[in-house]
């Protein structure tokens, strides 16, 4: 690698944890690096939208404690305590001492985040690598001439670097319609907030049960009523000016997610219940990793284990004796999550991750699997497409509701908001009807499990369904898309030859025939092992490379999370520090990628 001036699309966590491990690496980096331009479309450098408090609101939790977070200078607990507690109070921080162990507001998550990232640059600054911080200026588009990328902005500006790592966050591409009362997403969450003095005094609907939509619950339950400890249980009362106020949370399997609990290793690893060498000894003689194959030989043992330290011996046994497979497992594991009330049945759950919290006690099968599929997220390139859908179509949901653990204090919340009869939980997937005669309201169809619908209407209905992948056509470069310099992500089919032995359930949208193989479209857009974009004839640019989730999914479809941004940033630099070293080109072979992987703990 040459003397390099690079550009980073966004500030957030991803570029932050990238600049820290550039320092990390300070005396080989500064060598090669002489200037870095950060670009930033916010006022506010170093934050990310989750955590800024021009897009979250002070009631907004984070979903992950100090012990989750990956290194940075100063750890989040240590950084908290010694902040004074006007500050803290500001950030909804009342409990003291802090608890390296507890969830706190993402606002406050996010001024920890701009602490350590001027910090970072600070370091590099004085390690030798110039650092120019370009905030409210959006990149609007990005070009290649020969070696150079040229970038373009929002303030009209052109200026040319050797290397472009994109790291953008949300991104949502559909817009508000503010005359049904519909919101595309829940941010800015002060677009949903009522004006002081006023109050909402009807249902509310949300498009999902995720952490999203409590962040919607939160925020707007705040604001109408008030929480208070009575026999140590929460409890809520509305306002009596709130009258009407009601939350109905649309989900489509009838679930609220799992709740937090204790972990025997916080941090995920890739090769924590399999070596690297076993891994590589499952690819099959067409060069792919089956997802049931990896079950059996490597998952199966590893739950085993997990669940008689869980003492749930019923559930070993089955994995053991009846040989159940991976989507048996699913099957299973779901039904102990389904209640007839999902409201009683967390009351039910709380129990034990209470218990798991107060004694120290993790819930080793849920972070065992956490881990197992955190591996095979970084082995994604290996599957062929009939393990994509079925990860897509029996997988995810469950490991989103499972992973995506909801904090015990806003467990507690929700609880006092359903003994308040201020929420409700409607099972059915949903359909917004975009043709309502009603143009006042926002209309909904509910399929109901006999395949009848039923129709509703909400005055403000708020789509919490999450960030969905970004497809080629929104990738926000068109010149990149023009210029065939990226393409849709994909994964070719081992078994089925043509379409007609797929079923029916599969958009036909997503088949093609790649090299005269039967192939899908993962969702996003094309990335190899490095994160450098590949071009529509197959090719990786060495000067452009994407580490933004939501461009990345179909070809790592388990990256989430603080965890992620850090692994995701860690490999890119740890790519450049063996080409260096190497004095090569980069090299993204299975055998070598994966050996940075065992060599660096990511």
């Amino acid at each position: 690698m040459n003397k390099n001036n690079i550009a980073i699309i966004g500030s957030g966590a991803t570029a932050l944890y990238f600049i820290n491990h550039i320092a990390e690496h300070l005396r080989i980096f500064n060598t090669i690096i002489d200037e870095i331009s950060i670009f930033e479309k916010g006022a506010l450098m170093g934050i990310g939208m989750p955590y800024n408090p021009e897009t979250t609101d002070m009631y907004n939790l984070a979903n992950i404690s100090s012990e989750e977070i990956p290194e940075l200078p100063t750890s989040f607990g240590d950084w908290l305590r010694g902040q004074d507690t006007a500050l803290l109070k500001s950030w909804n921080i009342v409990n003291l001492p802090i608890d390296d162990t507890k969830v706190y507001s993402r606002i406050s998550l996010g001024a920890y985040f701009q602490d350590q990232y001027n910090n970072i640059i600070k370091k590099l600054c004085e390690g030798g690598i110039l650092v120019h911080q370009l905030k409210e200026e959006e990149v609007i588009d990005i070009e290649t001439v020969n070696e150079q990328v040229i970038i373009k902005t929002s303030k009209g500006t052109t200026r040319e670097f050797e290397k472009v790592i994109i790291a953008t966050g949300h991104h949502w591409s559909e817009g508000d319609n503010l005359d049904i009362g519909y919101y595309s997403s829940p941010w800015p969450i002060q677009k949903l907030l009522p004006s002081p003095g006023n109050f909402y005094n009807f249902t509310i609907g949300t498009l999902g049960a995720s952490l999203s939509a409590f962040d919607v619950v939160t925020s707007l339950a705040h604001r109408h009523g008030r929480f208070s400890k009575i026999n140590g249980e929460l409890n809520y009362k509305l306002y009596s000016e709130a009258k009407g106020f009601k939350i109905s949370m649309h989900s489509s399997g009838g679930w609220l997610p799992h709740l937090q609990y204790e972990q025997e290793f916080p941090m995920r690893e890739i090769y924590r219940h399999v070596k690297k060498e076993k891994m590589l000894s499952l690819i099959d003689k067409d060069g792919f990793l089956r997802i049931h194959t990896f079950f059996d030989k490597v998952c199966r043992n590893a739950l085993i284990k997990a669940f008689e330290r869980d003492q749930k011996f019923e559930m070993a046994s089955k994995l053991k004796e009846e040989r159940i497979n991976f989507k048996e497992f699913v099957e299973l594991m779901s039904l102990e999550h389904e209640y007839s009330d999902s409201f009683e049945g967390m009351r039910k759950e709380r129990i034990e991750a209470r218990n798991s919290i107060k004694n120290n006690k993790p819930i080793y099968w849920k972070e065992t699997l956490d881990d197992l599929m955190y591996c095979l997220n970084f082995h994604a390139e290996l599957l062929p497409a009939e393990d994509h859908l079925f990860i897509r179509n029996e997988v995810m949901s469950f490991l989103m509701n499972v992973i995506a653990a909801l904090p015990l204090s806003s467990a507690d919340i929700l609880l006092a908001l359903y003994d308040a009869d201020c929420i409700e939980l409607v099972t059915g997937k949903v359909e917004v009807m975009e043709d309502a005669v009603n143009k006042n309201r926002t209309h909904i169809k509910v399929e109901q499990e006999d395949g009848t619908k039923i129709p509703l209407d909400y005055k403000m209905f708020v789509n919490c369904a999450g960030q969905k992948n970004i497809d080629l056509e929104q990738f926000p470069f068109t010149s990149l898309i023009k210029g065939g310099k990226v393409r849709k992500a994909r994964a070719q089919f081992e078994k089925v030859k043509t379409s007609i032995e797929l079923p029916e359930s599969v958009n036909r949208e997503l088949i093609f025939t790649d090299q005269d193989k039967l192939s899908l479209y993962t969702g996003g857009i094309d990335v190899d092992a490095a994160y450098r974009l590949i071009d529509e004839d197959g090719t990786p640019n060495n000067n452009i490379f994407d580490i933004s989730f939501t461009h990345t999914s179909g070809c790592r479809p388990y990256s989430y999370g603080l965890q992620a941004c850090s692994a995701t940033s860690k490999i890119l630099t740890e790519v450049w520090l063996s080409a260096i070293s190497e004095r090569s080109e980069i090299n993204v072979e299975i055998e070598k990628i994966t050996s940075l992987y065992t060599e660096n703990d990511i």
